[in-house]
C-alpha cells in the first residue's frame, strides 16, 4: 500500500460489507486497518497528537474494537485503561446501564473501582453509528463521578447522526462518512 499522508487515506483500509449485520446497512469493517502496521500506527499516533494535552488520567474504551484503540492509546498517554465489557463478564462489583442498540438492547458494565470521583477521562471505541453505546458508557462514567474529556473514534457515521445526541462533548475522529 501507499504511504499515508492525510487521514482520509485511512478509507482504502476500511472494508464496506454490504447487508451487514442486516440488509440495507453497509458495515464498516476496520479490521483490514488493525492488520496494517502503517495505518494502525497512524490512527493511533494522529488520536495521541489530538488527546495528549487534555490532562486525562484514564481512558475507557467499550468491548470489544473499542479495547483496539484505547489500550494503545491510554499506553501512548502514559494513564490507566478502563474496560467496558458487556454484562457478566466482570468478575467484581460493578455498575450496569442498559440501552437500545440499533439492532436489540444490550447491557454494558464497569467495575465500581475503576474510577474516581474527579478523574478525567476518554471514552474510546472504534466507530460512532448512533452514539447509543457511548451514551451508555457516559453515563456509567458520570455515575462513578468521573469527567468525559473527550470521545474518541477512529470512524463516524455522520448519517446515523450519533454527533448530534452527543453534542455536548467533545469528539474527536480521524475519518467521517457522510452516507
Amino acid at each position: 500500500m501507499e504511504v499515508i499522508k492525510d487521514p482520509e487515506d485511512l478509507k482504502r483500509y476500511i472494508r464496506d460489507i454490504p447487508d451487514y449485520p442486516v440488509k440495507g446497512v453497509i458495515f464498516r469493517d476496520l479490521t483490514p486497518l488493525f492488520a496494517d502496521n502503517e495505518a494502525f500506527t497512524y490512527t493511533i499516533n494522529y488520536l495521541y497528537e489530538r488527546t495528549k494535552n487534555l490532562g486525562v488520567n484514564k481512558v475507557v474504551a467499550v468491548e470489544a474494537r473499542g479495547f483496539i484503540v484505547g489500550a494503545p492509546l491510554a499506553k501512548l498517554l502514559n494513564v490507566g485503561f478502563v474496560p467496558i465489557r458487556k454484562a457478566g463478564k466482570l468478575p467484581w462489583e460493578k455498575v450496569s446501564v442498559s440501552y437500545q442498540l440499533e439492532y436489540g438492547v444490550e447491557t454494558i458494565e464497569m467495575h465500581k473501582d475503576a474510577l474516581r470521583p474527579g478523574d478525567n477521562v476518554i471514552i474510546a471505541d472504534d466507530l460512532l453509528a448512533t452514539g447509543g453505546t457511548t451514551l451508555a458508557s457516559i453515563k456509567l462514567v458520570e455515575a462513578l463521578g468521573a469527567r468525559v474529556a473527550a470521545l474518541v473514534y477512529i470512524v463516524v457515521l455522520d448519517y446515523l447522526d450519533g454527533r448530534k445526541r452527543l453534542s455536548n462533548y467533545r469528539i474527536i475522529n480521524i475519518v467521517d462518512y457522510q452516507g
